[in-house]
């Protein structure tokens, strides 16, 4: 058990820039890459089987190592783990952009994805010890969730920019120099931890048990999306992965030192949260990968005009996230998930009535606006709540959870809308329609299906999210500290 030793306030801010920069670099990471992806495959010779790897790999070993990476910065030192893990994803990041061999490429984007394992949880972990459970932690998760929820929708933006105008090598180098500052800046601001127990028990067993069933789980979810959901191969690696995940739950209520103590899942909200996460994250990945397709396929915009087309979001989201701590005071969570979940699903909704005709003053931004709105209650609001009444020393489980569920969330979502496009556009063009009209089908219907899991969201926010209870003060403009009902 560790905390955090005394903080100097007037660093605070400081802190936070730079550990939103870290999860920056890692999101950014994840959805650059997408309008890059022609680019490379025509430098490097991809072929179109192994090009996908280029996503898969580092889907895989991020998505796997989470919950290891968590776990571990909260028995060996949250900054020091930080600090490798950036270090790590900034050398494999300008070894990619200087490659020239796509099986190397594949190979470095699995270890820049088993450092961001151990970046996101980490950086949240310290987050959390570093402001108090509350009116300040609340503030700070706004800002933290503004980055990671609208750095998906810059990743597309500036990956056109750097892909059109100076090479897709230049979406890789983009984390060098900020990986070498990010660093400078934590050695010099980020307190180490201090101490309470010298003994540090990480559950190998566990690690080894959870890794191998998160990567074979996020790796079976990937094979859906080639070859659906009753191919052999999807099935045998679904197998795999349940009876990992089973034997490292019955490892769990059994070892001493657990690395994931289920007494966690007591806390509803951390559940909850993690459950409002999944389908969330599975509906905006997927929502954005179909609409990149969309104004690339239908609409004929350039690699730079694609990513412009989605500069709205991000903003819309960061000036949501900004306001939303004054929200979260007044009104708590819950309620911010509740109108949240539901402007996504009016959003999600208008975008599966785009036609090769519509525009995107009249059609596609509006749509983009209602969305940023409700992603931006959303994220803040689903962070604070599984993230709320957590001991120090289980922050970076708590972290590596939430995570975890975002990852999770990711590869659901590619895996199900692409698997639902696919099959809606084959059997369109078999029955005879021309193939503009039949793609433009799948991408309704995967809008549909977006909307759908936003849907799902909104059930468990209603249904399992509480109200944690709050100690009102005489002033209005105070705030005491939420505690959890258990």
């Amino acid at each position: 058990m560790s905390k955090v030793i005394p903080k100097q306030s007037q660093n605070r801010s400081m802190i936070l820039l730079l550990l939103s920069l870290a999860i920056f670099m890692v999101v950014l990471d994840g959805a650059i890459i997408n309008v890059a992806l022609p680019a490379m495959k025509a430098a490097l010779h991809f072929n179109t089987s192994s090009l996908q790897w280029v996503l898969t790999a580092y889907i895989l070993t991020f998505g796997g190592f989470l919950m290891l990476g968590g776990r571990t910065a909260d028995l060996f030192g949250r900054r020091h783990l930080l600090v490798l893990g950036i270090g790590g994803f900034s050398l494999f990041s300008l070894l990619l952009g200087l490659t020239s061999s796509s099986v190397l490429l594949i190979v470095l984007r699995a270890l820049q994805g088993l450092s961001a394992a151990f970046m996101a949880p980490t950086a949240l972990s310290i987050l959390l010890t570093t402001f108090e459970e509350g009116e300040e932690r609340n503030r700070a998760l706004s800002i933290w969730s503004m980055v990671a929820s609208g750095g998906a929708a810059v990743g597309v933006f500036l990956g056109g920019v750097l892909t059109q105008y100076l090479g897709w090598q230049w979406c890789f180098f983009v984390n060098v120099p900020a990986g070498i500052l990010t660093i400078a800046g934590i050695l010099k601001y980020v307190p180490l931890q201090q101490e309470e127990v010298g003994e540090k028990h990480l559950d190998l067993t566990g690690a080894v048990l959870v890794t191998g069933g998160l990567v074979a789980l996020v790796y079976a979810l990937t094979l859906v999306s080639q070859f659906g959901w009753t191919d052999k191969s999807t099935l045998i690696t679904l197998g795999v992965s349940i009876v990992l995940l089973a034997a490292f739950l019955f490892n769990e209520a059994r070892v001493k030192h657990p690395l994931m103590p289920l007494t966690i899942f007591r806390n509803r909200n951390v559940s909850g949260g993690n459950l409002v996460m999944l389908p969330v994250v599975a509906g905006t990945l997927g929502l954005f990968f179909f609409i990149s397709l969309y104004v690339q396929n239908v609409l004929h915009y350039s690699p730079s005009l694609s990513g412009l087309s989605f500069l709205p979001l991000p903003i819309i989201i960061g000036i949501i996230s900004i306001q939303a701590p004054r929200l979260l005071d007044r009104f708590g969570f819950k309620p911010l998930l509740v109108v949240g979940a539901s402007l996504m699903i009016v959003g999600t909704f208008l975008l599966s009535l785009l036609t090769p005709a519509s525009s995107y003053l009249t059609n596609l931004l509006p749509a983009f606006l209602i969305l940023a709105i409700g992603m931006g209650l959303s994220f803040v609001a689903v962070t604070v709540a599984a993230t709320s009444g957590v001991l120090d020393n289980e922050t970076g489980l708590a972290s590596g959870l939430i995570n975890t569920s975002q990852q999770l969330g990711g590869a659901l979502g590619l895996a199900v809308l692409t698997v639902v496009a696919s099959t809606t556009t084959a059997a369109d063009v078999a029955s005879g329609k021309v193939l503009v009209q039949a793609s433009m089908h799948g991408y309704q219907v995967a809008f549909l299906c977006s909307a759908a899991l936003m849907v799902v969201a909104l059930l468990v926010s209603i249904f399992v999210i509480r109200t944690p209870k709050t100690t009102i003060e005489a002033s209005d403009t105070s705030y005491s500290k939420q505690t959890i009902g258990i």
